[in-house]
């Protein structure tokens, strides 16, 4: 198996491949959904609702191209599926953030979350009530 594609790639239709737009077009636009990733680990408030939908929109129409062009274009079409499955993950985030309570969730909890300077401020009232 790997001396056939060894053997292909040093083939003329590697070479061809290997400098057309098949291949860089897609290389090249791997950015997006590399940066869809990225942003999986950022919080919600800076998720823009209509810039996700639309990347996720666009990469699903052109995943589609992807696969009916002839020949067809694997490289861009999992490129595309890639990024339309990270924005579609990141419209759910801000969905559950912005309309469905997770807003309200995160407030509640870092208003409930007690902060190290607050907990040594009471510690040491503490302290001092009960050495008097």
């Amino acid at each position: 198996m790997s001396s056939t594609f060894f053997t292909w790639l040093r083939s003329p239709a590697a070479r061809e491949y290997f400098f057309s737009t098949h291949f860089w077009g897609p290389v090249a636009n791997w950015g997006l959904p590399l940066a869809a990733l990225s942003d999986l680990a950022k919080d919600e408030e800076v998720i823009s609702g209509t810039m996700t939908t639309a990347l996720a929109c666009y990469s699903m129409v052109f995943m589609r191209f992807a696969w009916r062009v002839q020949p067809r274009n694997y490289l861009l079409f999992a490129c595309h599926a890639t990024n339309a499955t990270a924005q579609s993950i990141q419209d759910i985030r801000f969905v559950n953030y912005w309309h469905m309570g997770g807003r309200e969730k995160k407030l509640e909890a870092e208003a409930a979350k007690e902060g190290a300077v607050t907990q040594a401020v009471k510690a040491a009232v503490e302290a001092k009530k009960s050495e008097a």
